[in-house]
Parts: C-alpha cells; sequence; structure tokens
C-alpha cells in the first residue's frame, strides 16, 4: 500500500476483520463489498494504490491490487507489486533472532557487547547492562535521533559507532522509546554470530522457505522497470510520486520490500506460530512466537504491525 504522508511503508493490508461482523460471517460470500470498501479508503486516504492479501485457516483466500503503481501512470497494482515494508522489516529482524535463540546460539538476555564488544552507548551503565532483548523492547533511553542515519553515507558499523556521542534522553530501561538503530544493532548481531550479513539471512531462512521469491533488502535490488510502486508523499497539498530512498544503513529496522502475495506467507507463518501445516514444517518455535523477547504479555512480537518509521 503506498503510503502519501510520508515514505512508501506498507506493503500488504492484510485484511482479517476488516469488514463488519454480520459480512464476514456470511458463508455465502465472506468478502463481498470488500471492493468497494478498499475503493472508498483509497479516495478518502488519497492513496494512488495498494495491495491486499487475506489468509483464512492457512489459506490465501484473496490476493488482489487496486490502483496503480505511480500517480499519472497507467500501470497497475497486482499481487505481485513491490512495496518499501518500512518498518515491519523489524518483524523480521526479531524473528531472525528468534531462530538463533532456538538453535542456543544467543539468549534474549545476553549483554549486546557479548557478541558485538565494540558496541557502546553514551552512559557506561547501559552500555554493559543492555541486552538484546532490551534492543527490541525499545527501552534503551534514547529517543529516535534520526540524524544519526538518515540521509548518510555512513555504513551500518559507523551508525553504531556514533551512538557513544548519543546522550540518553531518560533513564536506561525507564521508558518506552521508539529506535531504529537500536534494531540495526539488533541485525548487526546476526553477523557477529553467524558470520552471514543480516541480508543474506533474512533471504536464506526466512524468504526462500517461506516462498517469498520476490522480496529483497534494499531499494539497489528493485528491478528497473519492473513490478514496483513509487512512494508518494503530499507536496503543498497534492499528492506526488517521491523518488525511493536508500535506507540501507539502516536494514534491519526497515529496508524490506514485498508484495502481498509474499507477505501473505509470512502472515500464514504467524497465524501458525511459527510453522507451515501444509508445509510440515516449523522455522520457529511456538513459544517464539507467542511470546517473543518482551515475555509472555508481548502478544506476538513478530506479527507484520507496520509502523512508519
Amino acid at each position: 500500500m503506498t503510503r502519501v504522508h510520508g515514505r512508501s511503508v506498507a506493503v500488504a493490508l492484510l485484511l482479517l476483520g476488516l469488514l463488519p461482523p454480520s459480512r464476514a460471517r456470511a458463508e455465502d460470500a465472506p468478502l463481498q463489498g470488500i471492493d468497494d470498501s478498499i475503493a472508498g479508503a483509497m479516495k478518502v486516504w488519497e492513496v494512488p494504490g495498494l495491495a491486499v492479501a487475506v489468509v483464512k485457516d492457512d489459506a490465501l483466500v484473496l490476493v488482489k491490487g487496486y490502483g496503480v503503481r505511480r500517480l499519472g501512470e497507467s500501470d497497475e497494482v497486482d499481487k505481485d507489486t513491490l512495496f518499501a515494508a518500512g518498518s515491519t522489516s523489524k518483524a523480521f529482524t526479531a524473528a531472525c533472532l528468534a531462530m538463533l535463540v532456538d538453535e542456543g546460539k544467543i539468549q534474549w538476555d545476553d549483554p549486546v557487547i557479548k557478541h558485538l564488544p565494540s558496541f557502546q552507548l553514551y552512559d557506561a551503565y547501559a552500555t554493559h547492562e543492555i541486552t538484546i532483548r532490551d534492543l527490541l523492547c525499545h527501552r534503551s533511553g534514547l529517543d529516535r535521533h534520526e540524524a544519526v542515519w538518515y540521509g548518510s553515507p555512513a555504513s551500518r558499523d559507523e551508525v553504531l559507532r556514533r551512538l557513544r556521542h548519543v546522550k540518553p534522553d531518560w533513564s536506561f530501561r525507564s521508558k518506552f522509546g521508539y529506535q531504529n538503530i537500536m534494531f540495526l544493532a539488533a541485525g548487526q548481531v546476526i553477523p557477529a554470530v553467524t558470520g552471514n550479513s543480516w541480508d543474506d539471512f533474512v533471504k536464506e531462512r526466512v524468504f526462500k522457505p517461506l516462498g517469498m521469491a520476490n522480496s529483497n533488502t534494499s531499494v539497489n535490488a528493485l528491478p528497473k522497470g519492473g513490478d514496483v510502486a513509487s512512494p508518494h508523499h503530499k507536496v503543498k497539498d497534492k499528492v506526488q510520486p517521491i523518488p525511493w530512498r536508500n535506507i540501507d544503513n539502516i536494514g534491519p529496522a526497515g529496508s524490506i520490500n514485498s508484495s502481498a502475495a509474499d507477505m501473505a506467507q509470512w502472515v500464514r507463518l504467524q497465524l501458525n506460530e511459527g510453522a507451515r501445516p501444509k508445509e510440515k514444517d516449523r522455522l520457529l518455535s511456538s513459544g517464539a512466537v507467542s511470546n517473543g523477547p518482551g515475555g509472555r504479555t508481548s502478544n506476538k512480537l513478530f506479527a507484520p504491525v507496520s509502523r512508519s518509521f
């Protein structure tokens, strides 16, 4: 789905209960009227194009595109159109770490410096005490501080190095503070432990087994002239296409690009708590999906909840 108030971040509108209860329970036509509902929402939100996937009982019951990939052009959105997944990428990073927890290679409460010895925050106590769990729970004591990485040619390692100069905004573990750079740090644990980059690990351990063949982790991998939706933004109260932005240096926090058809496979994994019954295999333990690093109250941390960064 193309977002018009900032970067294009939503990949698929995953409709589980969008329709009114009386209509959603209609056995003969549970999705009757969905096209009209989506058309109305697109008009209200001034969305040029979006894609929808509906998964029920481990079956893909609807996957469809609406509108156009780029305002002013005729190429239509379809089930395979690529959109920026934005911060839903964080769920993939958390799932990859959960795989390493399942394998006994890391623990949620490992100090970050155990795996990233050069990791350093402004506060010495926080540097030594912050854990992988803390990285994923947004309780580092830092506000967003996007200027550390945004629009910068700095590498992932350099972005993390810069953290030592950023003063905390509140005390460590005292409150929730949404933080992209901490998810970068979490993603960098993966190559430190496995020797494979975050990008390659996501491709091999998530995209490939789930059949997410069109998904990738960088704007550099987007097919030129291919089935790709343009980001849009309101400029002087008018929705306009804008260029894609390279955010590879914060990749584990938000650089995945995917389609509705591909993301439906990710949803299947969530609904089945880490298993794929039809394929008779499991990518994650059920405990990892149900509890996650946040504990039993996390309510499926890895579920694909979209948030703009």
